[in-house]
């Protein structure tokens, strides 16, 4: 699926409402423009409304109506004012005459809108829904912006979300600039940065892309790239795609490479030799205090970058495993290594507010991540600490009714499962759960054998299973 986000532009803001003529208005031209709404194409805002039937059938038989549209392909569609103003004020204020108070009400109007695609629009509103596909949505959605029929813009989005692609989602992104969808333009960001490496590889509107786009996803912190040799190669391949056009810009965008982890080989092999910085003095003024950052680094091979130098600070990872505590040489630790996926690298970090802590339960939710139970060499525990890895704190929460080490822990519909476990004295059968919203454990029904020192996982969404070791 492509965009074409040359098209013209069916409309610039939500909140329009064109002046209609006096006698059959044609909606195409004059707009006043009023206070802007929030965004309202966040899918998860979205929930489906169910439309009475009887609505549908009359609009089929053709019964009852009581205005009509006249499209732009001379089709003209019979249609029920009063329904179809209620899923969009703008018709609402055609048919009301509210910027004309006190003369006669509007009952066929036209509009600059093909019949199929008006067709749409109506069949959202007597049913709740219509048919949105990747032929039909790139206009599709201007003409339910153009209208204000909030309920289509959603449906709208919700596709669009579904359908991002490596090769589709920069289309997708300026798309729902265009037309103010900054819900699906967050999250068409987000995986813009997130599949950043196949995005170059795959979608060919990249080298489309303007300076300031291309500038503003490279000196993103959260862009996921394994390497910076990525972020150059983007650039080189952005450059290249218009040389003489485009080389001015080199000199700013050969700043977003972060070189501190770039080996000096490459740098100099690839970076230094290519033949646009071997043209421009600029080029090479920008890459000097790279020149020496790398120099004194591959000559100290024993020395770390410091990564609170602009030129080595790392990307935040975009994927990171935690190991918390456990036993090590003897007893309990309360270290935490964190295992970033991209640059397949471990980082070990001392928490000094975490008391040594082995065999506990370790879980994830709602990007928190909380530890529960175990046992510190002397004590079985029953409290329960939860990490919240933005802020980088440690907070208590409520304690378990129960102590337990070698606890199971599981996740299941939004509640944390304690399964078992031992508590210093012997084995347990015994369930609690907890609710994170009232920072309450609660008892539930027991297993039927006790366990301790097993795994547990919740299937499909909708149970849990234990493997009990042996």
């Amino acid at each position: 699926m492509e965009f074409n986000t040359k098209h013209r532009k069916l409309s610039k803001s939500k909140n329009s409402v064109r002046i209609p003529s006096s006698t059959k208005p044609r909606l195409s031209k004059k707009r006043i423009v009023t206070r802007k709404r929030k965004c309202v194409c966040l899918p998860e805002n979205y929930s489906v409304v169910e439309f009475p039937a009887i609505w549908n059938e009359l609009r089929q038989n053709g019964q009852l109506c009581d205005g009509t549209i006249l499209c732009m392909d001379k089709i003209s569609i019979e249609i029920h004012r009063a329904i179809l103003s209620a899923v969009s004020p703008y018709f609402k204020a055609i048919f009301v005459n509210s910027l004309k108070k006190g003369e006669p009400e509007e009952r066929e109007i036209v509009v600059d809108v093909p019949s199929y695609y008006m067709g749409l629009i109506l069949d959202y509103a007597y049913s709740g829904t219509c048919t949105v596909t990747a032929e039909n949505v790139e206009y599709l959605l201007p003409y339910a912006d153009q209208f204000d029929v909030v309920g289509v813009i959603q449906l709208c989005c919700q596709f669009l979300l579904q359908e991002l692609r490596p090769h589709n989602c920069l289309g997708i992104f300026k798309f729902a600039r265009c037309y103010f969808c900054s819900e699906l333009e967050k999250k068409g960001k987000l995986y813009i940065r997130q599949n950043f490496a196949r995005i170059l590889k795959e979608c060919s509107e990249f080298k489309s892309l303007s300076y300031e786009e291309l500038e503003d996803v490279l000196r993103d912190d959260e862009l996921n790239v394994k390497n910076e040799e990525i972020v150059f190669q983007a650039v080189k391949t952005w450059v290249e795609h218009d040389l003489e056009n485009r080389r001015k810009y080199i000199p700013s965008l050969l700043s977003c490479v972060r070189y501190g982890h770039i080996s000096f080989k490459y740098f100099k092999a690839k970076i230094l030799q290519w033949q646009p910085v071997i043209d421009d003095a600029k080029c090479q003024e920008a890459l000097y205090p790279a020149v020496v950052f790398l120099t004194v680094l591959d000559s100290r091979p024993e020395t770390e970058a410091d990564l609170n130098d602009p030129l080595a600070r790392p990307r935040i990872p975009y994927e990171i495993l935690f190991a918390v505590g456990g036993w090590s040489a003897g007893s309990p630790t309360s270290f935490v290594e964190t295992y970033d996926t991209r640059a397949d690298r471990w980082f070990l970090s001392i928490h000094m507010d975490l008391s040594p802590r082995a065999y506990h339960g370790l879980c994830t939710l709602n990007n928190l991540i909380y530890m529960i139970g175990g046992f510190d060499g002397s004590d079985h525990f029953n409290t329960v600490r939860c990490y919240d890895p933005v802020i980088n704190t440690w907070h208590e929460r409520a304690c378990m009714y129960q102590a337990r080490c070698y606890v199971s822990v599981v996740v299941h519909d939004g509640l944390i499962y304690a399964l078992g476990g031992y508590n210093g004295r012997t084995r347990m059968a015994s369930v609690e759960r907890y609710y994170p919203d009232k920072n309450q454990w609660e008892m539930t029904t027991p297993m039927n054998k006790q366990r301790s020192d097993a795994s547990a996982a919740s299937l499909c969404g909708k149970a849990c299973i234990f493997f009990p070791l042996k």
